[in-house]
């Protein structure tokens, strides 16, 4: 999430993103990715639908050596812009989310982060995408067929009303994550669930959406 925030804070949607062999090689090959090859070139905005729909590590860490220029100064704009946002008990030591005994974050300050990810028109509506495809192009030959993982999403067993984005997560540590918000007549709700086992995070998060009532996003006056 805040990858692809930092992404659309300082990047344009058609810059082109290389990609190198420590963002092909850096991540497990047995891990979310889109098999993308060394030196192979994709737009920024397939970039930030490869991250949020297709949750793919590499091209995490791709996007983060494009708009840092590398890895360090990446993580160095994340931890920074985290501590903007407010989060205190938070440090980033990649772009991918991947297990790091010095990479941790909170219910709390995800939630943070995600209010500032949410203002973000392209951000909505790229996380809420079921479905995307990445074409060949002069610069990549292969075609990706990506469904969102984020099961809340329109066509997608928990669709719910409302939703306007969100990214799962997992590690064999850290378990199902997931993050969601919601937004029905004027009132958003975001939701961060971690340490779960799926699909309980959907469900979880569907019965803290509609706390205390079905019909509370509708109806409530608070």
């Amino acid at each position: 999430i805040l990858t692809c925030l930092l992404a659309v804070e300082n990047a344009k949607m058609d810059e082109m993103v290389e990609f190198s062999h420590d963002a092909v090689f850096g991540v497990p090959r047995d891990g979310s990715n889109m098999g993308i090859d060394v030196g192979e070139i994709l737009p920024m905005e397939d970039c930030l639908y490869g991250i949020l729909v297709g949750s793919a590590n590499e091209v995490a860490a791709a996007v983060g050596e494009h708009v840092g220029g590398d890895t360090e100064t990446f993580l160095q704009m994340m931890n920074d812009r985290a501590k903007e946002l407010g989060c205190k008990n938070t440090n980033f030591m990649n772009a991918n989310g991947l297990h790091d005994d010095n990479h941790y974050t909170t219910a709390y300050d995800l939630a943070l982060i995600a209010r500032e990810f949410y203002k973000n028109e392209t951000l909505q509506k790229i996380s809420s995408t079921s479905f995307y495809t990445v074409y060949p192009t002069s610069t990549q030959p292969d075609q990706w067929d990506m469904q969102n993982h984020h099961k809340l999403c329109k066509n997608l067993p928990y669709e719910y009303e409302g939703f306007i984005g969100g990214k799962t997560g997992y590690t064999n540590v850290a378990r199902q994550t997931l993050v969601s918000g919601a937004q029905r007549n004027g009132m958003r709700l975001i939701c961060v669930v971690l340490k779960e086992e799926s699909p309980y995070q959907f469900t979880d998060t569907i019965s803290l959406f509609d706390f205390p009532s079905p019909h509370s996003i509708e109806d409530s006056d608070h």
